[in-house]
């Protein structure tokens, strides 16, 4: 698939101009510079053609570099691996600012690639522009294009720079459709690392500092003939320590890839103390992903600097089972991303809570499990009649929801349904996996 990278300095407007060529807000967009750190990738389309569009992090940022001299490099890295993956560079140029020194060092850095290259200036549009066509042909290049992402001006003359380099006899989507799995956790705990040590790439930025990933990246991958989107999120801290701005944004964007996710793997630190294992802030995470019907699995991550493992995975566990008793049973596997251990375990449980999810339980055979389950625990009694659960049915999947057919309906417990739900799992052998109910009235047919 013909593939397009953004290239410029920080803050030019390459994420605004990704997530309008894309079609949805995907980047985090602010004013501050260097926002971005990975290079996103998506899909877009120029009517019915896909291609594909990188949104790199933007070339040696002299602030990053003084400050975060190893980030820096690594941004720098990522950028030079969007401009070796792309068929065409977007050089995107801030109209307002005009040409400086910098975007003449990055035009020298792109002469010496053999690529085709356009320029686009971007913020063409405000009155303060002061950047034209005529004036960026100083920088060596033959094709340019005054543009604004933000108000949607000039995206017809890209197109049609882009248009004769798009395949019309390209497949427009591939039939098999990739699990969405999330990596989530707090900030620092190993969740780029872990997707790198997936992919078997550095493809994801990683610093000994907690806030390095600040959009939700996503990464289709494939293991063992399972197409995986695996998606790397910003870490999630407690909301009163959130108060930096961007970083609300990247919290935001985490958080929104639940609604997106139907895995997702909780990473948690076993170098934390154990007296602040599974917090607030962790049990919240979790209790969030459950409550949004996704399967989940727990990553104890950097159990290679660790000499407790066992009283660290007892103590987790009965957390768990406390805390999260809705869901009973939820996988837990011991990683090192740093070292690559025990991640097909993690993808083998991850697979089987995806199926799990998926699984549909005949109606006859949950009608014939009913009886067993009110003899053993009869429903409880208001105002002197017994409540009465006549019939049992799923109906969905993804997560698993069953519809309970009930006299007195909106007084069955939610004590009793957390009772019926545990025996699904036991009996039907469905551990960790989010069930929902739903309970429906029936009319007594002696009642006027």
């Amino acid at each position: 698939m013909f593939t397009l990278a953004l290239i410029g300095r920080p803050n030019v407007g390459k994420s605004s101009l990704f997530n309008r060529l894309i079609g949805r807000k995907l980047a985090i967009v602010h004013e501050r510079p260097g926002v971005t750190r990975d290079f996103q990738e998506a899909q877009a389309y120029y009517g019915d053609m896909p291609f594909c569009v990188l949104d790199s992090p933007g070339l040696a940022d002299p602030a990053t570099a003084a400050n975060h001299p190893e980030l820096a490099k690594n941004m720098q890295l990522q950028s030079e691996a969007a401009i070796e993956a792309a068929d065409m560079v977007a050089f995107v140029i801030d109209g307002i600012v005009g040409i400086t020194p910098f975007d003449q060092h990055i035009a020298n850095f792109l002469h010496k690639k053999n690529k085709n290259i356009i320029v686009l200036v971007n913020k063409c549009d405000s009155k303060k522009s002061k950047s034209t066509e005529y004036d960026v042909f100083s920088l060596g290049f033959q094709t340019i294009i005054s543009i604004s992402a933000e108000h949607n001006l000039g995206m017809d003359a890209l197109y049609q720079a882009i248009h004769p380099h798009l395949d019309t006899e390209e497949e427009i989507a591939s039939t098999e459709r990739p699990l969405k799995l999330a990596i989530m956790g707090r900030p620092n705990v190993g969740k780029s690392t872990l997707i790198n040590a997936l992919i078997g790439q550095e493809r994801l930025l990683t610093a000994d500092m907690p806030g390095v990933t600040r959009d939700s990246v996503s990464l289709i991958w494939k293991h063992h003939g399972q197409l995986f989107e695996l998606i790397d999120t910003a870490g999630i801290r407690r909301k009163a320590r959130v108060q930096d701005a961007v970083e609300q944004l990247a919290v935001q964007s985490a958080t929104r890839t639940l609604q997106f996710a139907e895995m997702v793997v909780l990473v948690i630190d076993a170098t934390i103390p154990l007296e602040e294992q599974l917090e607030k802030q962790d049990m919240g995470l979790a209790q969030q992903i459950v409550e949004e019907g996704r399967g989940l699995v727990i990553a104890i991550n950097k159990v290679d600097k660790i000499d407790y493992l066992p009283k660290l995975m007892e103590h987790i566990r009965s957390q768990l089972n406390f805390q999260l008793a809705q869901v009973r049973d939820v996988p837990m596997v011991a990683i090192s991303a740093l070292n690559k251990d025990n991640l097909v375990k993690l993808l083998d449980n991850v697979l089987k809570i995806y199926r799990m999810w998926n699984h549909r339980i005949p109606t006859a055979k949950l009608n014939e499990w009913l009886p067993f389950m009110l003899e053993k625990h009869p429903t409880p009694a208001i105002a002197g009649r017994r409540i009465r659960i006549k019939y049992i049915t799923q109906i969905k999947t993804r997560p698993p929801t069953f519809a309970l057919f009930s006299t007195k309906a909106t007084d069955l417990p939610d004590s009793y349904l957390r009772y019926l739900s545990n025996g699904l799992r036991d009996d039907f052998d469905m551990p960790g996996v989010p069930l929902r109910f739903i309970v429906k009235g029936i009319k007594n047919p002696y009642q006027t």
